[in-house]
């Protein structure tokens, strides 16, 4: 399979705070796969420096083989962890903005998801509940024929039935030979659409593992596993 993300020795500082130290991994196209880890490990740092949101203080990064920048704007699809969207807008004037602003924007896919979950596009997003919110977001960053997705935080703060919502449309809504990573910490409610893993605590890396290898060595859940080696 292809490498579609590399991190070679990168690290991030914060002034004084180290961020990320020495991360070196490597992930695989066409794989949904989970950055786990507590509050404050470095998930989101992670996120932003794929996103060219961030640069780093040390070490490399390459999404597809290059260095962020204009190019792989266009073949990655940022979900943050706060609405950026101008709640002012109506759904139908967001859904003309990610069409102007990428190419690779199906906005057929988009009108058919909200379609399925009742969403009228003529609403304004500051009526929408925090769940539909998240639900809008989440239908244009999943329209666009990304190469890699990247998801932060894509569950937090919304009830059951939105989750179960949101994990079913990032499942049937990527391109099957793309990637994507999803940074949580709620590892219950995302294991069983994963297919490998990686831990970070405190800007390190503590593994990157197949789900299936977890299960079938350790005999037990991604969950408890989680919480077996950061002891929560």
């Amino acid at each position: 399979m292809k490498t579609i993300l590399e991190c070679k020795n990168l690290t991030k500082r914060y002034g004084r705070t180290q961020a990320l130290s020495g991360i070196n991994l490597s992930l695989k196209a066409g794989r949904i796969i989970g950055l786990l880890g507590p509050n404050g490990s470095g998930k989101t740092t992670m996120i932003k420096l794929i996103n060219g949101l961030l640069t780093p203080t040390g070490g490399e990064i390459l999404i597809d083989g290059m260095a962020p920048g204009v190019k792989t704007k266009s073949i990655v699809s940022y979900l943050p962890e706060r609405t950026y969207l101008d709640e002012s807008m109506r759904i139908t004037e967001a859904i003309d903005y990610f069409e102007d602003f990428y190419k690779d924007f199906d906005r057929k896919k988009a009108m058919k998801m909200l379609e399925k979950v009742n969403l009228n596009p003529a609403l304004r997003i500051k009526t929408l509940s925090k769940g539909n919110k998240e639900k809008v977001q989440l239908i244009l960053v999943m329209s666009r024929r990304a190469k890699l997705y990247c998801l932060d935080e894509p569950i937090a703060g919304v009830d059951p039935a939105a989750r179960d919502y949101i994990l079913s449309t990032i499942i049937n809504n990527y391109e099957p030979d793309a990637t994507i990573l999803i940074s949580t910490h709620l590892i219950s409610d995302v294991e069983n659409i994963l297919d490998e893993v990686v831990f970070i605590q405190n800007g390190h890396i503590r593994m990157q593992e197949e789900v299936k290898t977890i299960r079938d060595k350790e005999g037990k859940s991604v969950d408890d596993l989680f919480r077996e080696v950061f002891k929560c």
